[in-house]
């Protein structure tokens, strides 16, 4: 099973079914598969740590990111399913943010200017 740590911004929005997905990087440790129960935290690693949801949601998806962070204020653009696009609200709002330049402004303060390369892995209520 693999656990998933979540900043506090978006507890409320996971534990209420409002935030169903997340993107990570490419990493050492493997990320979920399809069918299988993920655990979601926030704070783990700290005497913070609790666990968002009673019941483990499964993953139903996990597919290839790709976005580029710009350096100034415009949409973040990414590629996944085979198609390139800027991020619009309804996709920020999906990841647990208010709009596309919300999601624009977090990820330009958490990895800079450039190319991300991950994985979009969503899940539904067990």
């Amino acid at each position: 099973m693999v656990a998933y740590s979540f900043k506090a911004r978006f507890a409320e929005d996971i534990a209420e079914g409002r935030k169903r997905q997340t993107i990570r990087a490419h990493g050492k440790r493997r990320h979920a598969r399809p069918g299988e129960a993920i655990q979601l935290y926030t704070a783990m690693r700290t005497k913070q740590c609790r666990k968002l949801l009673d019941t483990d949601p499964t993953c139903v998806a996990v597919t290839n990111i790709r976005s580029r962070v710009p350096r100034g204020m415009e949409p973040c653009q990414i590629t996944y399913q085979g198609e390139t696009r800027y991020v619009d609200d309804a996709f920020a709002q999906s990841d647990g943010f208010s709009t596309a330049e919300d999601f624009t402004r977090f990820w330009f303060a958490t990895h800079g200017p450039g190319i991300f390369e991950g994985v979009l892995i969503e899940w539904a209520p067990a």
